[in-house]
């Protein structure tokens, strides 16, 4: 990505924005079962009709992710997938022809031995427009938020319900979208959402300057669409995870049946979560 070129969330949403839809953002954990795979994934997605994808790092301990996250990460961390190798993942998806932008979901630790300089810089490398860090609090972001500016990275919020004045200092200096935390705790499957979430996203949205996405439970089409009208996009993580879980165990080499199979099961299912809904 060049320092002069609009990043391409914010192309992304404009073009939604003008069609009336809103953006479906799947999560996926790099590297499982395998990087080979993961590029299959991520062209399986844009398919689908995804916006735009975010790129799971594996960690050892993902303190904002559910067990199906967790699990996946686990079944990566043998493959010694590394914070590098999910950055190139991004590189061959598009040399293969993917579009959409990119964005990098990793806890600090992985960013920080690498290096903050380095970090921003292969990001840039790596055609990245966006970086989620759910362990970096707002009160120890300047650095990090100062190179993501200066390379043009959009350092994306996650905010959560708290205290309205929080809420809105956290939506005003964001850049990218602000990632909307729909229910207490980890990621994973819900069937249903906290019952302020309504006042929540409004608060949001009128602190916000860019678009709000929300994320953490969202699991079905119906979901989805019932969140439509009331952000610009929905995030799935632990849903698609799990897919990819049933649908591609750890395969041989000789498995390329199967694998395109898998692949294809986990397209379907992504196709199924994007809204029909068109908001006015």
């Amino acid at each position: 990505m060049s320092l002069n070129q609009t990043n391409l969330i914010d192309a992304a949403f404009a073009e939604l924005k003008e069609k009336g839809e809103t953006a479906l953002i799947p999560f996926m954990t790099m590297g499982d079962p395998d990087l080979g795979t993961s590029v299959e994934l991520i062209k399986a997605a844009e398919a689908a009709g995804a916006s735009m994808i975010e790129l799971g790092v594996p960690y050892s301990d993902p303190l904002a992710d559910g067990p199906v996250i967790q699990r996946a990460s686990e079944r990566a961390l043998k493959n010694r997938i590394s914070l590098l190798d999910c950055m190139k993942v991004a590189s061959e998806a598009r040399r293969q022809g993917v579009k959409m932008p990119f964005i990098l979901f990793t806890y600090f630790n992985p960013v920080l031995q690498m290096g903050l300089e380095k970090f921003f810089d292969l990001m840039r490398e790596h055609d990245f427009s966006g970086a989620i860090i759910p362990d970096l609090p707002l009160e120890e972001d300047e650095e990090v938020r100062g190179l993501a500016e200066k390379t043009g990275v959009h350092l994306i919020p996650l905010v959560a319900p708290t205290s309205e004045a929080r809420v809105e200092r956290i939506a005003a200096r964001a850049r990218g979208f602000v990632y909307c935390v729909s229910s207490l705790g980890v990621t994973g499957v819900r069937s249903s959402f906290h019952s302020g979430l309504d006042q929540f996203l409004a608060t949001v949205r009128k602190a916000a300057s860019v678009p709000i996405c929300v994320g953490f439970g969202v699991s079905s089409r119906e979901q989805a669409e019932s969140l439509a009208d009331k952000c610009d996009g929905v995030i799935v993580g632990s849903a698609i995870v799990r897919k990819v879980e049933e649908s591609l165990p750890l395969l041989q080499d000789g498995d390329a049946d199967k694998r395109r199979q898998g692949v294809e099961e986990v397209k379907t299912f992504i196709t199924e979560l994007k809204p029909r809904a068109v908001r006015s």
